[in-house]
């Protein structure tokens, strides 16, 4: 929808029974499609804390997927404590098991990886490029771990700093909402 409250001509969708015909090339990552709600763990600057998550894999007809992931500081007693990571970007199949995943952040951090569908419901992934500007996180390589387990959504990052290995960063259990 725009700013002035009209639909757009090309919409994009998280069902695959509504909308524009999924492309073929969409059938390595098409178990992410939807929108994904749950909680987790983070660890970073301002210590380990937990966090509620919103995900949303969407697509409009092409070779793609759009993704967009909100995350909301959680207190100890579940009680919301503040805005949180927010990122977006494409998920791109390359071939049948190869995948590309772009993320942006407002913390001033772009990563692109790549990886394979380890199954038709597991994707790893390795970051190739990491771009970042001067205030953001210190982050040199990064990996990430999907996985579909008994019908929700999990995952894991670790990420790296300079002349550091590899530490966790964020993991979560989402269900389907749609």
């Amino acid at each position: 929808m725009t700013a002035d409250g009209t639909e757009l001509p090309v919409p994009d969708t998280v069902d695959v029974r509504s909308g524009p015909e999924v492309s073929e090339e969409l059938l390595a990552v098409l178990p992410l499609l939807g929108e994904w709600h749950g909680e987790g763990q983070a660890a970073g600057a301002e210590g380990d804390h937990r966090f509620g998550q919103w995900i949303r894999f969407s697509h409009d007809g092409r070779g793609f997927l759009a993704y967009e992931s909100r995350t909301w500081r959680l207190s100890d007693d579940g009680q919301l404590a503040g805005p949180g990571v927010r990122e977006s970007g494409f998920w791109r199949p390359r071939g049948r098991d190869d995948v590309e995943l772009l993320v942006t952040s407002p913390d001033g951090l772009v990563e692109l990886y790549v990886g394979r569908a380890r199954t038709t419901t597991s994707w790893e992934l390795t970051s190739d490029v990491v771009a970042r500007t001067p205030d953001a996180p210190e982050v040199t390589r990064a990996v990430r771990l999907y996985g579909l387990v008994e019908g929700a959504l999990m995952y894991a990052i670790d990420r790296a700093a300079a002349d550091e290995p590899l530490r966790p960063t964020m993991s979560a259990r989402l269900e389907r909402i749609r």
